[in-house]
């Protein structure tokens, strides 16, 4: 009967150890294969982009942000990552821009409802006085 070959590369013969020797002997070797990490592809910004366009769209600065995303993300895509971080910072300053101004914005609205709401009751309760309710009858 014939004796099969291994179906894996050829390993070198089996040395056995010599006599009165153990592992504990031998010199240990350790291969390590130190990479360098691989660079982070570079951000995109879509989804703030996305959320900024739905919700918070002043002056067109969300939807500006959106392109720029989408722009980023295709040079990503393609591989051109200077392309793809430069689109993805702009598409980020412009998120950063519509959401500055969103705050302004929404603080203005609330000074200038609350301050309404202070000059209306003010001016019903000048007017009670001077003009009372009359009765009725």
């Amino acid at each position: 009967m014939e004796r099969s070959r291994p179906l894996g590369p050829a390993l070198p013969p089996y040395e056995p150890l010599a006599e009165g020797l153990d592992m504990e002997g031998l010199p240990r070797s350790t291969v390590v294969s130190v990479e360098p990490p691989p660079v982070p592809p570079p951000r995109d910004h879509l989804a703030w982009s996305l959320c900024t366009t739905l919700y918070a769209n002043v002056c067109c600065l969300g939807f500006m942000a959106l392109v720029f995303s989408v722009k980023s993300r295709d040079r990503k895509v393609l591989g051109d990552y200077s392309g793809a971080l430069s689109y993805g910072s702009t598409a980020k300053y412009l998120n950063i821009t519509a959401l500055l101004l969103n705050i302004f914005l929404i603080i203005l609205i609330v000074a200038l409802i609350a301050s309404g709401t202070i000059i209306v009751a003010n001016f019903f309760n000048h007017n009670q006085e001077y003009q009372p309710f009359l009765n009725p009858t």
